[in-house]
């Protein structure tokens, strides 16, 4: 009995050595399908143009060299471009974070009629492409009573005030999950306390709502610095850093190439260096605020 249940004691350890192996390895080749265009990125960025057409260079360049990312800094005008980038982003987030949280609370906390139906208008603001609502948009901003705002920065606040900025319905949603789970004994204590409504709200319920305030600020962040689409509709120049990345072909024969037929592959390595500049900034920030992210994640209602 002994031999045998050392035979069994055995079997087991060696199929969870097997399966620790095994699990190993698909999380190991999962990885590494994720990682692979960043990898990929950062060879291209730093070699010259000439190892494109080099079979034998794959992954690290025979040429390191970091003009391709100054001459993609100078055709992009970056700084300048980022800052624009910036200034445009951290508030169309600002005013979409506290938009989406009011209305996420009025959801969650108040009952009034016709709350399923407008509930049922936020949900299909998920579900209707932003294409969809563009066209109409451009028209109320282009004759926006006696005003144009096309290539003007409030055509973006604008909509992000109101609750319909990029995927507001998404952050209506988040706020409104969280703050169902918070205790009612919060406001009635407010309440006894003299506190109407609003000041209940930031006062009581706001500052108790910070994992979700990061989550949404962090989405709207990754969303608006992405979004090439709505603000080619409004912007009729590069004014954000997507928009120069979406054009970064077309300036790349107009300065270094000069009008000259390229073909795409000698052009990668501009392309990549441009990537790489675009998406550094939200990978910095998403490094030092990746623990409060995934907090936020889990306890607004995202996960489980």
């Amino acid at each position: 009995m002994k031999g045998f249940g050392k035979i069994i004691v055995s079997r087991q350890a060696i199929s969870s050595a097997i399966w620790r192996i095994v699990r190993f390895l698909i999380l190991l080749g999962l990885g590494f399908i994720i990682i692979y265009p960043l990898i990929y990125m950062i060879s291209c960025a730093f070699r010259m143009p000439e190892d494109m057409s080099d079979p034998t260079v794959i992954w690290i360049p025979k040429h390191l060299t970091l003009s391709v990312i100054r001459e993609t800094m100078e055709i992009m005008d970056y700084w300048k471009t980022l800052c624009r980038t910036f200034f445009l982003n951290i508030g169309c987030c600002l005013l979409q974070v506290i938009s989406c949280a009011v209305t996420g609370y009025g959801f969650a906390r108040f009952r009034f009629k016709g709350r399923g139906l407008l509930f049922g208008i936020v949900i299909m603001m998920i579900l209707v492409p932003v294409q969809v609502t563009a066209i109409p948009q451009y028209m109320i901003f282009r004759h926006f009573g006696p005003f144009n705002l096309i290539n003007n920065p409030l055509c973006m606040y604008i909509p992000a005030a109101m609750g319909c900025g990029i995927k507001s319905g998404l952050m209506i949603f988040i706020f409104r999950q969280f703050f169902r789970g918070m205790p009612a004994e919060l406001e009635d204590a407010a309440y006894l306390d003299g506190c109407g409504a609003v000041r209940t709200f930031f006062t009581v319920m706001l500052p108790n709502a910070r994992p979700p305030l990061l989550t949404v600020f962090l989405f709207s962040i990754v969303w608006y610095w992405n979004d090439f689409y709505v603000s080619s509709v409004f912007f009729d120049k590069n004014q954000t850093i997507a928009l120069s990345l979406k054009n970064l072909s077309s300036l790349l024969s107009q300065t270094i190439f000069q009008g000259l037929d390229v073909s795409v592959r000698e052009q990668v390595v501009w392309l990549e260096a441009g990537c790489l500049l675009a998406v550094m900034p939200i990978l910095i920030m998403y490094i030092f605020l990746q623990k409060y992210f995934t907090e936020g994640i889990e306890r607004s209602g995202l996960a489980g």
